[in-house]
């Protein structure tokens, strides 16, 4: 079969590698890419946020199955789109990502389906919610309703903090409005599920490094790490986790006449054994995606289109007794100002297994064929062990093999499951 990948990052190059290994995959094709998918696949030049534009290609090359990678896409309805052309495609309508793109939107989900999660409150102004701050007090949570690429979160220790947080998403580039929660205590984790409009299958899980420095310090970032499986998801958390969080949201997405399809990412704030949800996204996280797609391979594929088919019913996920870690390389100064163009060396050395993988994200080829950075989040670097600490041993491995001047990662993922 044809399939095309809509994305450009590391969770597109992770989904690439893993489609390549089913034989299903006749033809691979991805927009518009980067320069290690560029190695691995066909590079489409396509705006993927234009549904007719990606139909239309679809069309043209013959495409089986298109995988939407990135939230742009889902929030501007080309799963809409895709469907209405009669192409089966992996990602929810519009409609249900919203779950991802309105932070109100799902909170009200929570309230009517009684799904726990944090206390919370929206503001369409700066003065209110600088209000609702002082009566709150700190540590308290401050989210731009919208996308935010994984950045539009402050966790705020104090309440200076917290109102420099609003006055941020007023007056700069955050949303119209912010939503001001609770600050939830416990261990957080990342849960993975396919859901077909009805059907649940767990696909995993991870945590997260979302801070840019060691210790979790710094600001937020998009991910500097990942690895899986996570320990605090255990069997019984799992089974609350689906039961009191999934399964009442899934339900009600339904009853309102828009059912979620596609992959559903919880955000999970875990303590004495009790899950309660910090957020959904409507797609898979970047850098979990990695150690996913480095633990499933070939099978990824199979469970996607079973549930873009509507037959997850039918479909199973066996997991190997197998661990998988990531570092994020970025440039320097990320999350904040950084350049870009610096040469990266030392990437043909490290042959790409189903052990270990240097996953591309902002990346490019310059003249010469060599490889620049291009974007803050540059490398997914990934390995698999029988054990975490086998995994996180090659990683860094491969990490120092990199000659990157101009780059940096943190040097304790895996801590959190490592400190025991």
């Amino acid at each position: 079969m044809n399939i095309l990948i809509l994305g450009s990052g590391g969770r597109e190059h992770a989904l690439a590698w893993a489609a390549l290994q089913n034989p299903k995959c006749d033809r691979l094709i991805v927009a518009p890419g980067n320069a290690g998918i560029a190695g691995i696949a066909e590079i489409a030049t396509l705006d993927i946020e234009d549904g007719d534009a990606v139909a239309g290609f679809a069309a043209e090359n013959a495409v089986d199955f298109v995988i939407i990678g990135p939230e742009a896409p889902l929030a501007r309805g080309v799963a809409d789109r895709l469907r209405a052309a009669g192409v089966s495609v992996f990602g929810p309508d519009a409609a249900a990502a919203m779950l991802e793109t309105s932070k109100t939107f799902t909170k009200e989900i929570c309230d009517a389906a009684g799904v726990p999660t944090a206390r919370w409150a929206r503001f369409d102004a700066a003065e209110p919610a600088h209000a609702h701050v002082e009566a709150e007090g700190a540590p308290i949570v401050v989210k731009s309703d919208g996308l935010a690429a994984g950045k539009g979160v402050v966790v705020a220790e104090t309440t200076a903090e917290a109102h420099a947080a609003i006055d941020a998403n007023f007056d700069g580039d955050g949303g119209a409005a912010v939503v001001i929660e609770e600050f939830m205590t416990g261990e957080e984790a990342s849960f993975f599920v396919l859901v077909d409009g009805t059907t649940i299958l767990p696909f995993g899980t991870a945590q997260d490094h979302k801070r840019a420095g060691d210790g979790d310090t710094g600001p937020n970032t998009g991910g500097m790490g990942a690895y899986s499986p996570a320990p605090i998801m255990t069997p019984d958390v799992t089974e609350a986790a689906v039961e009191r969080i999934i399964r009442p949201v899934v339900d009600e997405m339904a009853r309102r006449g828009t059912p979620y399809r596609g992959i559903l990412y919880a955000g999970l704030m875990i303590e004495d054994g009790a899950p309660r949800l910090v957020e959904f996204n409507a797609r898979f996280g970047d850098p979990e995606c990695q150690v996913l797609m480095m633990r499933l391979g070939a099978q990824a594929l199979d469970a996607m289109l079973a549930c873009a088919e509507g037959r997850l019913g039918e479909a199973r996920v066996a997991w190997a007794s197998d661990h998988a870690l990531t570092v994020v390389m970025a440039a320097r100064g990320y999350p904040g100002p950084y350049e870009k163009g610096d040469a990266i060396g030392g990437l043909d050395a490290l042959t790409g297994t189903s052990s270990q993988m240097v996953f591309h994200a902002g990346t490019a080829l310059a003249q010469g064929g060599a490889v620049v950075a291009q974007g803050g989040r540059v490398l997914g670097v990934t390995a698999r062990g029988r054990d975490l600490m086998q995994a996180r041993e090659r990683a860094y491995a491969m990490c120092d093999a990199i000659d990157w001047p101009g780059g940096y990662f943190r040097r304790d993922i895996g801590w959190r499951a490592l400190r025991t």
